[in-house]
């Protein structure tokens, strides 16, 4: 199986077609192009269908043919989610509603602060219930996986709140990142992608050790700003459900030796979450690589 190096299936082309699909034809009409978009998707790479096969046949223990169904409906359910996002993102009208757990630990966040999601639901769209915070949300997406992506979605979109900033290897995001949090504004990151060659620890997940990134915890110690557990999953074909978790700092240390042991702790809290999450709602997590390698 194959590893993730920082980029996923998808181009501009497919994102123009379907806004345009959604703008013209409506999103009913979307979600059933999509139909055909995610039966070819299913069997277009081998390594993606290895990777997900694993995670339900083998770590959540589904049949041959429950498997097999419920590959297809993931990938129809992260067609629903690119094109929702698309939608609300670009302000396009629909009837999307979203309820929100854990508003008051948000609140709380008056100088900033770092919200840690994953790829399960539906994350950038939770950024639609924060207007309360009166703070420009900044989305972190990798360079490599989200470089002309991003530039599209930015040039579409309608809430000037949101912002996307591109993860490079030259670690120029880093000045980015802290006059966005200088301007007490909020960083939003996933935390369950494993770049080979990035700083990781391994903790156990779904019943097996998997590695997870230590950069999401080591800039929220760097920059003394807390933390929150945040996810957005999809409940229904217009509704999303929002959770964010009670805030959580993590201390500064100078010796560089002992900052991975200081984030396991916070990062297997975190993969508790994700866990939790993921057993909830197991079509909604859009992992097409051997995340266990």
């Amino acid at each position: 199986m194959d590893k993730w190096e920082g980029k996923s299936r998808g181009n501009v082309l497919g994102y123009r077609i379907f806004v345009w699909c959604i703008r013209y034809l409506g999103l009913n009409f979307a979600y059933f192009l999509l139909l055909f978009v995610s039966s070819y998707f299913v069997f277009a790479s081998r390594k993606a269908f290895r990777a997900i096969w694993y995670f339900y046949h083998d770590r959540l223990g589904r049949n041959k043919i429950n498997t097999l169904a419920s590959i297809f409906r993931n990938y129809y359910l992260f067609g629903q989610v690119l094109i929702d996002k698309t939608t609300i993102l670009a302000g396009i009208r629909h009837n999307f509603t979203f309820s929100l757990l854990g508003r008051e630990h948000l609140l709380e966040m008056h100088d900033g602060g770092i919200l840690i999601s994953g790829h399960v639901g539906n994350w950038e769209v939770g950024t639609k219930t924060l207007a309360f915070l009166d703070k420009k949300i900044n989305l972190l997406v990798f360079d490599a996986e989200h470089a002309a992506i991003s530039q599209y979605m930015s040039d579409i979109l309608e809430d000037r709140n949101v912002n996307f900033i591109k993860m490079g290897p030259d670690l120029s995001h880093m000045l980015e990142i802290q006059k966005a949090l200088e301007r007490k504004e909020i960083i939003a990151i996933t935390g369950d992608r494993f770049v080979e060659g990035n700083k990781s620890v391994r903790v156990g997940f779904l019943g097996e050790p998997a590695a997870f990134p230590t950069g999401p915890w080591h800039i929220a110690s760097y920059f003394k700003v807390p933390v929150s557990y945040v996810f957005a999953v999809k409940t229904s074909r217009r509704h999303y459900r929002f959770s964010a978790t009670p805030l959580r700092r993590i201390p500064s240390l100078s010796n560089p030796m002992k900052r991975a042991e200081l984030v396991t702790g916070p990062i297997k809290d975190y993969v508790s979450e994700l866990e939790k999450t993921i057993r909830a709602y197991p079509l909604q997590w859009y992992n097409y690589y051997d995340f266990w390698k």
